[in-house]
């Protein structure tokens, strides 16, 4: 139902910031978690960060204390900030979207029916 679109990727240098945004359409955006998740080469897709129905946050131990999520339903967008980024950060980071998604459940992936299609992040050292 729900379409997304990400925004803001590009390349930054280590101990830089990035703010990237992903952007809904089609469905009721406050009814939905939404998620980044980021895939490096050769690597599985990992969660970074989500935004609970209920406006709940989580994060990976990589992301905690360096991003920052939000969102605004008026606008229908939900922004990851992304500050003292490192080489390791750079990946196709991804937004995803969970019909009433809450708790933990929204760091799985598998949990997640409609998906963004990534913007690019690299980071040089």
């Amino acid at each position: 139902q729900i379409e997304l679109v990400e925004s803001g990727g590009g390349l930054v240098q280590a101990g830089g910031s990035l703010r990237l945004s992903c952007a809904g359409s089609g469905g009721t955006f406050s009814n939905y978690a939404v998620g980044w998740f980021r895939q490096a080469p050769g690597k599985e897709r990992e969660f970074v960060a989500s935004i609970s129905w209920t406006d709940s946050k989580y994060y990976s131990e990589s992301a905690k204390g360096r991003f920052t999520i939000s969102r605004d339903n008026a606008k229908s967008t939900v922004d990851l900030q992304m500050t003292m980024l490192k080489s390791e950060d750079t990946a196709i980071y991804y937004c995803a979207a969970y019909l009433f998604g809450w708790a933990s459940a929204t760091q799985n992936r598998d949990n997640y029916g409609s998906w963004g299609q990534g913007t690019q992040v690299t980071v040089s050292s």
